[in-house]
């Protein structure tokens, strides 16, 4: 067996043989259970306090960087002022068969972004395989095609040898069609920003400001990614509340990774140089993941010099809504399955750094680790949290449940587990704050009800957390016929 094939099976082997320990040990070793989720549940409660620290001073940049006039700062500011005007933005939005109105409302946002629309090269990437996405793009050209510097609309072929139907094969596609273009109007590479946007990526009007802002005053402005942060915010008002609890949860999480650049990859919508991405070849074709695998795609091409730069600064897309409650349900679940299929860039990683003696020992521990135990504690720790508070008591046989240890860990649980459930708390207050405008008929009883769905959270962690990882993980270990192949959210109006 390879090495590569052994790292797929990693992340499965590591999660079920906690999962099996956990009821072994509950049997056999019960009162060291009992000291174990009482001390692991404490490091919970502090993890829960940090984290929420850095979602704090992250909402707080969030919301300073919201006030600036980034085009202003640009055009003033003595590091930028004489450069940013050869600065050039290549947006690539692959899409499959998303209807218009959604089309046109990522379209609408974009023409009144805050930045010259001159420096737009605008790619809408469909797919041969859905003549009608082809149809849309037709439409949105003759709409809105002359606001732009330049405005495209591909079509990837379907079928082509060793690719997998999906969005890093559409983007591929898209990107040398945009190489071409870039080449006939002899604009250099390196003047030039690619943001790959979900197609229901609705900017706000300075993402592309304070993006080039930071282009042009980073330390390693052709060595870096830039991720916004993703509100799921488009559709909040129509969706149910298991939607919203997930799309807030998915936004916190990388609200407080923004805060922790250091451990910061690529996700969903971002931006990057062109420069680089013509480097690495651009997006691989056969992978789910292609969000995430290309910082690793420049993290090894690179040997190690890639990072991404945190904007703290939002880009809006749809909460995770379908027109039925149970269909909804299903939805959430695939999609949170599809992010947990991100554990196969672990073997891509790790097969990396076996390859590249150039890159650090350091690096590769630290990313390695950083990457495994993420995944991990997404398959695991919501399910060890729920379980290890009465599976000693229930396992662990007579003996040990006439102990005082075992009457008092229950109410010892559920004491450390209350206090940090001011995280809580804490996130349905933020949630409030980051809601967009609010319809009409939205009132106070509107509001009560969002607060209180948040006591959904519990539910979310295991159902839409860790079962669907666990399951992305197993599939990964099995392999074959049980490998996972891109599923496209539905977007709908």
């Amino acid at each position: 067996m390879s090495y590569y094939r052994l790292m797929e099976i990693l992340p499965a082997f590591l999660s079920w043989t906690t999962l099996i320990l956990m009821f072994l040990l509950s049997f056999f070793v019960p009162k060291g259970v009992a000291i174990f989720i009482i001390l692991f549940d404490t490091y919970w409660l502090f993890k829960t306090i940090y984290l929420s620290l850095h979602l704090k001073n992250s909402f707080k940049k969030l919301k300073e960087n919201l006030k600036i006039n980034w085009l202003e700062k640009l055009k003033n500011d003595p590091l930028t002022k004489d450069k940013w005007e050869k600065i050039y933005h290549l947006i690539i939005l692959p899409m499959a068969i998303e209807p218009y109105e959604v089309v046109k409302e990522t379209f609408l946002q974009l023409r009144e972004s805050n930045y010259p629309l001159d420096k737009f090269i605008v790619v809408l990437a469909t797919e041969e395989r859905f003549p009608q996405g082809q149809e849309v793009a037709q439409k949105i050209e003759k709409e809105f095609g002359s606001y732009f510097f330049e405005f495209l609309y591909t079509v990837h072929p379907a079928n082509l040898e060793g690719e997998m139907p999906g969005k890093g094969s559409n983007e591929a596609w898209a990107g040398k069609k945009a190489q071409e273009l870039l080449d006939s109007l002899e604009i250099d590479y390196k003047d030039v920003i690619v943001s790959v946007f979900d197609i229901d990526t609705q900017v706000f009007k300075d993402y592309f400001g304070i993006l080039t802002y930071n282009f042009l005053t980073t330390a390693h402005p052709l060595r870096s990614s830039y991720q916004p942060v993703p509100l799921f915010l488009n559709n909040i008002y129509k969706a149910p509340a298991l939607a919203r609890i997930i799309g807030f949860s998915a936004t916190f999480w990388h609200l407080m990774q923004q805060s922790r650049p250091e451990k910061l990859t690529t996700f969903s919508s971002h931006s990057m140089p062109f420069q680089a991405a013509v480097d690495i070849g651009f997006w691989q074709k056969d992978i789910v993941s292609e969000d995430s695998r290309i910082f690793w795609q420049c993290y090894l091409h690179y040997n190690g010099d890639w990072r991404v730069v945190p904007l703290f600064y939002p880009v809006s897309m749809d909460a995770n809504a379908a027109p039925t409650f149970w269909k909804t349900l299903i939805n959430l679940y695939k999609q949170q399955r599809r992010w947990g299929w991100g554990a196969e860039n672990i073997a891509y990683i790790a097969n990396g750094f076996k390859n590249n003696s150039r890159i650090p020992f350091k690096k590769k521990f630290f990313w390695l680790f950083h990457v495994i135990e993420g995944f991990h504690s997404w398959a695991t720790n919501s399910l060890i949290i729920f379980a290890l508070g009465w599976l000693p008591i229930i396992l662990g046989g007579q003996r040990f449940r006439v102990t005082l240890l075992a009457y008092n860990l229950p109410y010892i649980t559920r004491y450390i587990m209350t206090v940090a459930s001011i995280g809580i708390v804490s996130s349905a207050i933020l949630s409030m704050a980051l809601l967009p405008p609010k319809p009409p008929n939205f009132g106070k009883r509107h509001l009560f009800w969002y607060f209180v769905s948040w006591l959904l959270m519990p539910l979310t962690l295991i159902v839409f957390g860790s079962l669907p990882a666990l399951e992305a993980q197993t599939r990964l270990a099995l392999s074959g016929k049980w490998r996972l192949d891109f599923w496209v959210t539905p977007k709908h109006r």
